[in-house]
């Protein structure tokens, strides 16, 4: 055998078993009992149309039910899509199709930057699957909703009605560009598509540090359009790395780029996802301290949402780039997520399926418990994993 036609060889060799690995990571995924008794919890969740589930407390049992106003209602709606798309099960599609009509009414809730997590996790995911005119028409009114909060001085959506900032922007808010992209390829109508890009690229200007790490919350003049502060909210403080905080900014720049196919947007991606996954207080099983400058590590809590979250980023990224390093990370978040150690218990009574995020560090809240988020992206990132 030639040289070339060897060393061709055992590339081939290489590569088979890199995507054999890859491919049994989800396969793998269907015979894990103790995941599938968790996706059948969600079924037996009783319909309350004022009380979507957010988190849970493990210690008491006591599950946490929100208004559809909450930033966090259109998760559970959502999960049910992607368990319907991830098991061809009609049960979780028909319980879907139960639920969702008490979110519509957000789509004139103007009082909030949270339409794309309420809405388009919900009539987004269900649109996907069915392709409703009616769930389209709910996500273009959501889309015209949002617009309102724009302003174009600082050229940005206003993210919170907040007396602490005059115009708050938080890293999250680059998760509800999605909605803006979709609804203008669902209209043609690009002016959602161009109020997306300029809170994209005024949020790619001021939110990020020299090492690419981002700040949560900046706060702005609304008369000269400037930054006035660099804050935290639930970070541990203003310079510390809020965890699922840069999980949203890899997220959402890489979906960005998948609408624009800006570089600029790419390149942020990928400079603070290896900020992420390469820093060295990163834990050996990727899912990581929820801040990663909090004083107590090791002795402090894991952020599983933060992980997935970053998981189903990096699959994205993955395909956009064909670097390993990115499918690597999200093989091991969601080999992790799937054992034992994060998996809720089968005794566990609730529609969940992770434990082990920290949601608001600053208000003392839903600290090391199932939170309903983490869920969503734990599932979309094995959803994407299985479609690569």
């Amino acid at each position: 055998m030639k040289v070339s036609n060897l060393f061709l060889f055992f590339m081939l060799l290489i590569f088979s078993n890199f995507n054999c690995q890859a491919q049994n990571t989800v396969d793998d995924l269907t015979t894990n009992k103790q995941l599938n008794n968790r996706f059948i919890k969600l079924l037996e969740n009783p319909i309350d149309s004022v009380g979507f589930p957010r988190s849970m407390s493990i210690k008491t049992g006591e599950i946490k039910k929100v208004p559809s106003k909450d930033w966090t209602s259109g998760f559970y709606v959502g999960n049910l899509w992607q368990l319907y798309a991830l098991t061809a099960d009609s049960q979780y599609k028909e319980r879907a199709q139960k639920w969702i009509p008490f979110l519509e009414k957000e789509k004139f809730n103007g009082g909030t930057h949270d339409m794309g997590f309420k809405i388009y996790c919900s009539f987004g995911k269900g649109y996907q699957i069915n392709h409703s005119e009616e769930y389209k028409k709910v996500i273009i009114k959501s889309a015209q909703t949002l617009c309102t909060r724009f302003n174009k001085k600082i050229a940005s959506l206003k993210s919170w009605d907040n007396r602490r900032w005059e115009f708050p922007v938080i890293i999250d808010n680059m998760m509800n560009l999605e909605l803006l992209f979709e609804a203008s390829k669902l209209t043609g109508d690009d002016s959602y598509k161009k109020i997306a890009i300029q809170h994209a690229n005024t949020t790619l200007k001021n939110h990020f540090r020299k090492d690419n790490s981002c700040f949560h919350v900046l706060g702005y003049d609304t008369i000269s359009g400037k930054v006035k502060s660099k804050n935290t909210h639930q970070g541990y403080s203003d310079d510390s790395s809020w965890a699922r905080g840069q999980a949203w900014a890899v997220y959402g720049f890489t979906m960005s780029y998948r609408y624009t196919k800006d570089k600029n947007y790419l390149k942020q991606a990928e400079a603070t996802a290896q900020f992420f996954i390469n820093h060295k207080n990163m834990p050996d099983d990727g899912i990581p301290y929820w801040d990663f400058n909090a004083p107590t590590i090791p002795d402090t809590t894991r952020d599983a949402s933060a992980a997935a979250i970053m998981a189903s980023a990096l699959i994205e990224l993955y395909t956009i780039t064909n670097k390993d390093v990115y499918l690597k990370y999200s093989n091991k978040v969601i080999n992790s997520l799937s054992s034992a150690k994060y998996l809720l218990a089968d005794a566990v009574n609730g529609p969940f399926i992770l434990d082990h995020s920290t949601g608001d560090w600053s208000k003392k809240a839903e600290l090391d418990e199932p939170i309903i988020y983490a869920d969503y992206y734990f599932l979309e990132a094995i959803i994407r994993k299985k479609a690569l």
